[in-house]
């Protein structure tokens, strides 16, 4: 027993020991794994960073993806909410329009709508205060108001009659003179409405909405007057006395004329040739007028009317449409001059308009128009505070009975200028403002500058007025076989004049911009007026040579043929010289 024991104890221990060595050699071997685990850690740390890094980027790529789906589906849930709401809009009924009309007791209110009187219900958050008879509302699809609108603005123009009794209706005249009655809105019940005022009625219901300005009359009226002066015309100074007489003292001297129990002139005729100042001398009476009275009266709302008349503008292919334009011109005349100021009505080229009955080819329009004229200057309604003045080139022309006294009371020739109107009308283009050269000084002025310029103006229309081979015109015949030649002199005029010094003022302006020498010379006026006689040499009318003359200004024994005196090669070596001052 005690010798088994013992070696019961060996084998333990060999056991045992065994069993140390195997785990020996297992921790030598995981030892050894760990050392060679522990040499190739470093490798796949890198490798494990590396695909950590990957793998981050591939998160971050697969986050912006997401937030850029996330962002997509917000912009397409908007666009479906956006197109849900235009299905809405778009699916819902549609909304009708009427006109108001007026207010019941029970709460209702009666529109106008499509042609039809409806009495309907109104949207219980609008104001009733709101509404105005002739204002627009919205309708919803059982015609009831939902909402109001500004009035209407389109519509047929009707004109007024009169205003009836009531002050809510008014008795109106349409297409065709057709007379109605039709109601007037709030707004127009308010104001005080002119008999033959444009009214504005509304086409969806018979209902006068607005009161529309007449632009037939409007264009003729001059807003802004004239700036021309008396004072900016030249050589007319009688016949600017005779107007200033006849239409300025009856207006600043009222009280004088009553005294004498002398009536003022109703009319003035200006006639002459042309460009001789008639139109001109209508302007500077406008502008006059304005300001005397404007001086003399105490009210700041002292004015004067000025119509200009183009003869021509009032013409018109439909029958009756020139003589109603005359009646309205008169008739907004008289309602102006009620207020106690001066209207001037002023007819341009007045023989287009008004020419002697009977004397139309193929046309008889003057057997109306003229008539309508005279019932107007002297009918049953008086024409107070209201002169005529008329301007024409062929007074030959016009009717006799418009020139008779009590019509056109006075009648002024503008004719053409003498030498002395001449040299105002100069005056008032060429005066100590232009630039004179300072050789044209010291030769014609001695160095005094005004002397220069008056003597340059008085060699300027010496050369003008000269009776001499070079300044023969025409040579015309008359019936009786007498022959007479025609000067340049005998066709100058104010107009003439102005374009004149208006070529010689060009001449002085490109000599300036070639050489460098400024101002005015005598050769620019001389080399001018050549050349505005020259281009006078196909102007008249040898076809017939009567009506020409008449329109020139020359009466007298009839004209049967016209000759121009001007002969080619003078004209080729007029115009080589003057060319050469273009140089």
């Amino acid at each position: 027993m005690d010798e088994s024991a013992p070696q019961s104890e060996l084998d333990q221990a060999l056991k045992e020991l065994q069993e140390l060595k195997a785990h020996a050699e297992l921790l030598s071997e995981r030892n050894s794994q760990l050392r060679e685990a522990n040499t190739l850690a470093p490798r796949r740390i890198t490798l494990l960073e590396e695909k950590l890094k990957e793998t981050k980027s591939l998160l971050s790529k697969a986050a912006s993806e997401n937030q850029n789906l996330v962002n997509l589906l917000q912009d397409t849930r908007s666009q479906i909410a956006k197109l849900k709401t235009e299905v809405e809009k778009l699916s819902q009924p549609p909304s009708g329009y009427g006109v108001f009309l007026s207010q019941n007791a029970d709460g209702t209110v009666d529109i106008q709508s499509a042609g039809r009187k409806l009495r309907v219900e109104i949207h219980p958050e609008l104001n009733e205060t709101q509404l105005r008879k002739g204002q627009e509302v919205v309708l919803n699809e059982s015609l009831n108001v939902v909402s109001v609108r500004e009035g209407e603005k389109t519509g047929e123009i009707v004109s007024l009659k009169e205003i009836l009794p009531d002050g809510k209706r008014a008795l109106v005249k349409g297409r065709t003179d057709q007379e109605r009655v039709i109601d007037l809105c709030d707004d127009l019940q308010a104001v005080e409405i002119e008999q033959g005022s444009l009214l504005l009625c509304a086409n969806s219901a018979d209902l006068l909405i607005e009161v529309i300005p007449k632009p037939e009359l409007e264009e003729h009226v001059l807003v802004e007057v004239p700036s021309v002066t008396y004072n900016d015309i030249g050589g007319l100074d009688k016949q600017i006395l005779q107007i200033t007489d006849a239409i300025e003292l009856p207006y600043l001297h009222k009280d004088l004329y009553d005294e004498h129990d002398l009536p003022s002139p109703k009319g003035v005729l200006l006639y002459g040739p042309p460009g001789c100042g008639k139109t001109l001398i209508a302007k500077a009476v406008a502008n006059s007028l304005a300001t005397k009275i404007r001086s003399t009266s105490d009210s700041l709302k002292s004015k004067s009317y000025f119509y200009n008349i183009k003869g021509p503008e009032l013409l018109n292919k439909y029958v009756g449409e020139t003589e109603r334009h005359i009646r309205l011109i008169f008739e907004n005349a008289r309602q102006k001059s009620e207020e106690g100021w001066p209207v001037i009505i002023f007819f341009d080229e007045m023989e287009s308009l008004f020419r002697i009955r009977g004397s139309g080819i193929s046309s008889d329009m003057e057997s109306t128009v003229v008539p309508q004229l005279l019932a107007e200057i002297d009918g049953v309604e008086a024409l107070r505070n209201v002169i005529i003045i008329g301007a024409s080139n062929r007074e030959d022309l016009i009717d006799p009975a418009i020139l008779r006294p009590g019509r056109l009371d006075l009648k002024i020739r503008i004719d053409r200028p003498d030498q002395d109107s001449a040299i105002a009308i100069f005056g008032q283009y060429v005066n100590e403002r232009i630039p004179i050269a300072a050789s044209a000084v010291d030769e014609l002025g001695g160095g005094d500058p005004d002397k220069a310029l008056r003597v340059l103006v008085e060699k300027s229309v010496e050369e003008m007025y000269a009776t001499e081979e070079r300044n023969e015109f025409l040579e015309v015949t008359y019936q009786n076989g007498d022959k007479e030649v025609m000067y340049f002199k005998d066709f100058s005029s104010g107009a003439m004049i102005e374009n004149i010094v208006r070529r010689a003022k060009k001449l002085a302006i490109k000599r300036f911009l070639s050489s460098g020498d400024k101002g005015l010379i005598l050769e620019d006026f001389l080399s001018s007026i050549r050349e505005e006689f020259h281009e006078h040499e196909d102007l008249p009318n040898t076809t017939n040579p009567d009506d020409w003359a008449k329109i020139s200004g020359k009466k007298g024994e009839r004209i049967t043929f016209i000759r121009t005196l001007l002969n080619d090669s003078e004209q080729q070596q007029s115009h080589k010289s003057i060319s050469g001052q273009y140089l």
